[in-house]
C-alpha cells in the first residue's frame, strides 16, 4: 500500500551553496521535495546531495538578473503540477568597496538580483499561494538591512528593500493563509565575502562568522512557526542585529565603517 499523501514542495533560490543549500537541506530533511535554483555549476553537486537526503529534486539553472529567466523559473515551479508549500527567496550577492570606485555594472546586477528578482519571484509565488489559501514565504534579508552600510552602501540598501518588502507583504497577506518570514543572518561563513571583494576587511577576515547550517536551521524553524523576523546565528550576531535596529542611523553607520573599510583587515 502506498502513501496517498504527497510530500510537500519547497522552492529555494541560491541553493547551490551557503545558506541556500543549507535551507534546501532543512526542507529535504523535513519531508519536502524541492525545486532548487542557482546559476553556477555547483547546483549539480547540491542536487545530488539533496537527493541523498530522500527528496525528489528538480534543479533549474537560471540567471535571475534576467527577467525572462525569472519567468522560466516560475514556469518550472508551476510545471511541476504540484502546489507550492514553501518558498525560500535566498539568492543574493554583496559588493564591498568605496562607492566612487566600485563597478557600476556589478552594482546594477546586484540590485537586479537582490531586489528586482526577489520581488518578481515573490509576486508570482504569493499570487499562487493566495489563490490556494496556503503557503509559507521566507526572504533572506540580513542584519545589514538594519543600518547604513558604509563601503557596502548599495548592498545594505538592497537588503533594506528585501526586509521592508517582507514585512509589508506579511501584513498585506494576513488572513490569507500565507505567512511571510524574514531571515536576518549576521556574518556567515559562506562564499559571500570572496565573491563580494570583502576579504580584506575586518568583517571578511573575522574567524567568528556563523555556521550557515545553524542560520538555515533557525530560519527554517522560524518559517514553520510563522515568525515575522528571525535574527539568526550566534548570540553575538543576534545581539548585533538588535542593537543596529535601536541605534540611530548616524551612529550605526559610524560603528560599521571600521569593520567594512577596504584594507581594514590589516589594521
Amino acid at each position: 500500500m502506498t502513501d496517498a499523501t504527497p510530500r510537500p514542495l519547497a522552492f529555494v533560490t541560491g541553493a547551490s551553496s551557503g545558506i541556500g543549500l543549507e535551507l534546501a537541506k532543512q526542507f529535504a530533511e523535513h519531508g519536502f521535495d524541492l525545486v532548487v535554483v542557482a546559476e553556477d555549476a555547483e547546483l549539480d553537486a547540491a542536487t545530488l546531495e539533496l537527493r541523498q537526503r530522500g527528496a525528489a529534486v528538480s534543479p533549474v539553472r537560471a540567471d535571475l538578473t534576467r527577467r525572462e529567466e525569472v519567468e522560466k523559473v516560475v514556469a518550472a515551479v508551476r510545471g511541476s503540477g504540484r502546489p507550492l508549500d514553501a518558498a525560500a527567496l535566498n539568492a543574493g550577492v554583496g559588493l564591498g568597496g568605496r562607492f566612487v570606485e566600485t563597478d557600476v555594472d556589478r552594482e546594477i546586477a546586484m540590485v537586479e538580483l537582490n531586489c528586482i528578482s526577489t520581488m518578481h519571484l515573490a509576486k508570482r509565488v504569493a499570487q499562487d499561494m493566495v489563490t490556494r489559501g496556503e503557503g509559507r514565504i521566507l526572504f533572506t534579508s540580513s542584519v545589514a538591512s538594519q543600518a547604513p552600510g558604509p563601503f557596502q552602501a548599495v548592498y545594505a540598501a538592497t537588503k533594506a528593500f528585501v526586509q521592508f518588502l517582507a514585512l509589508g507583504l506579511r501584513e498585506e497577506l494576513d488572513g490569507t493563509g500565507v505567512t511571510v518570514t524574514a531571515l536576518l543572518p549576521g556574518p556567515t561563513d559562506t562564499e559571500f565575502f570572496d565573491r563580494g571583494d570583502l576579504t580584506d576587511t575586518k568583517l571578511g577576515a573575522s574567524d567568528s562568522k556563523d555556521d550557515p547550517a545553524l542560520v538555515a536551521r533557525q530560519g527554517f524553524e522560524g518559517l514553520m512557526k510563522g515568525e515575522a523576523s528571525v535574527l539568526a546565528g550566534s548570540v553575538s550576531s543576534k545581539l548585533m542585529g538588535r542593537l543596529a535596529a535601536l541605534v540611530p542611523d548616524s551612529l550605526a553607520g559610524k560603528s560599521q565603517k571600521p569593520m567594512s573599510a577596504p584594507g581594514s583587515a590589516d589594521g
